[in-house]
């Protein structure tokens, strides 16, 4: 699992590294985290994780 910024503009810019996501949906952990799947161009699956909520 990886950390990002941005979940809606990361998969884009990973699909132009040869990764596709798993599925198109994205989904929230409870009111921590937003989540999804995508597959390298070797075949291993890489999840990334928004955290939700502005830090104190």
């Amino acid at each position: 699992m990886c950390a990002v910024d941005d979940l809606d503009a990361t998969p884009d810019r990973l699909q132009d590294k040869g990764f596709e996501m798993v599925s198109t949906e994205v989904v929230r952990f409870e009111d921590a985290y937003r989540l999804c799947y995508v597959r390298g161009p070797e075949g291993i699956l890489l999840g990334l994780a928004e955290e939700l909520g502005g830090s104190d």
